[in-house]
């Protein structure tokens, strides 16, 4: 059966030549970043649970958490936390199956507890927070959906959406948040995980707004957090330099009052701790970023099952395929992808997969069209993949 893809070219003028472009990065500690975390790790450790006890992965749904904000009295050199984060995974997971009993909850909360000892560097996991489950309990009917046929049939009528390639802007914004977690923090352990990252590009002319939540016991006075504040600054404006040629000006803890002594300073290294809520979907699309210049789906990625959940899938695979055009179809410029699907039917079989492209001065469009069929046509007749590289954690979801 032929596939309804459809390549058109589009009219509009590329984003790296439009004068106003923004670009915004939540970091993996931002209250809403952990939850997406939290619930991504908890359906990855179900998929594996359901595979290791039945063979096959049973359905779930954890895209619910909620992070409540502790409270924290921060200090120079120390601090403490006065009320503990409190976590409520919530969603449904299959508890039965089979005659077999799955230990869905305690699972859930083994991964949850995992994914922050490992993602924040400065939270002590038994005192800082209380992780609850309230993971309701999943369709056992909906398990014929997930084994009819080739492929699953599609629990929803919803759509993804991607793009490629990153602007530069784009690729700053991100990488400067990444580094600032896996390399600035080596030599500057003050930094905590919860950072913002806030591009403007006004022409030729980029501001990074970059907020950051010091970690206090690593800072010995105000005089010490101010040094610290103009050493992230150079490392980023060097980071900078590898990524674009345009102007820079990085500035950062804008909110900052140093002649009242107010500074952005925490004990574990996230807002979560006092003051800051995080919900599933608030944050980051699937491709790390949030970009009111590009198409966005309002669907949270994070948590929703792999199997045939199309609002999860579509929009990790519309990146991948976005992704690939750009790459290897040559004259094919910025492109954008969107995949619609209808409730029940096969979700290698979408209502549509529309491909639109900008492609660069004198390519060939009619080539650029049948090469993109193609491309797209290859990850749909292989869309079990992207559930296999969900379960095995290949894809990040935000």
């Amino acid at each position: 059966m032929a596939r309804n893809i459809r390549v058109e070219r589009i009219n509009q003028t590329p984003l790296e030549k439009q004068e106003i472009e923004l670009v915004e990065r939540k970091g993996v500690g931002h209250p809403d970043s952990i939850a997406d975390g939290l619930a991504e790790s908890v359906s990855r450790a179900l998929c594996n649970e359901y595979v290791k006890k039945c063979g096959t992965v049973l359905h779930h749904n954890t895209d619910q958490v909620e992070v409540v904000a502790g409270r924290s009295n921060p200090a120079y050199r120390g601090g403490e936390l006065i009320s503990p984060i409190y976590v409520l995974l919530v969603g449904r997971a299959t508890k039965e199956f089979n005659g077999m009993r799955f230990a869905t909850d305690t699972t859930a909360i083994r991964a949850a507890r995992d994914y922050l000892a490992e993602t924040l560097a400065n939270i002590d996991v038994d005192r800082h927070v209380i992780v609850d489950c309230k993971l309701g309990v999943g369709s056992t009917d909906l398990q014929s959906v997930f084994m009819r046929g080739k492929a699953p049939l599609a629990n929803d009528t919803s759509f993804g959406v991607g793009y490629a390639p990153f602007t530069e802007t784009e690729e700053l914004v991100y990488n400067v948040e990444r580094a600032m977690v896996k390399e600035f923090q080596r030599d500057l352990p003050a930094i905590g995980e919860d950072i913002k990252v806030m591009g403007m590009r006004n022409k030729d002319d980029i501001t990074l707004t970059v907020a950051c939540a010091m970690v206090g016991r690593h800072i010995d006075d105000l005089s010490h957090y101010i040094c610290i504040k103009d050493e992230l600054r150079d490392k980023i404006l060097d980071l900078c330099s590898k990524y674009t040629d345009r102007n820079v000006t990085v500035d950062v803890n804008t909110g900052d009052d140093v002649n009242s002594g107010s500074v952005y300073i925490t004990v574990t290294g996230t807002s979560a701790e006092m003051g800051d809520d995080g919900s599933v979907g608030r944050g980051n699309r699937c491709n790390g970023l949030i970009t009111p210049n590009r198409p966005m789906s309002m669907e949270a990625t994070s948590g929703k099952n792999p199997i045939n959940h199309v609002g999860k899938i579509y929009n990790l695979l519309s990146n991948r395929i976005a992704t690939d055009i750009s790459k290897v179809v040559p004259g094919a410029g910025e492109v954008y992808v969107r995949i619609l699907a209808q409730i029940g039917h096969p979700i290698d079989q979408p209502l549509v997969s529309s491909i639109q492209v900008i492609p660069e001065s004198g390519a060939d469009m009619k080539k650029i069209k049948s090469e993109s069929e193609a491309i797209a046509d290859q990850w749909l007749s292989d869309i079990t993949k992207i559930t296999e590289m969900c379960t095995n954690g290949e894809l990040e979801t935000f």
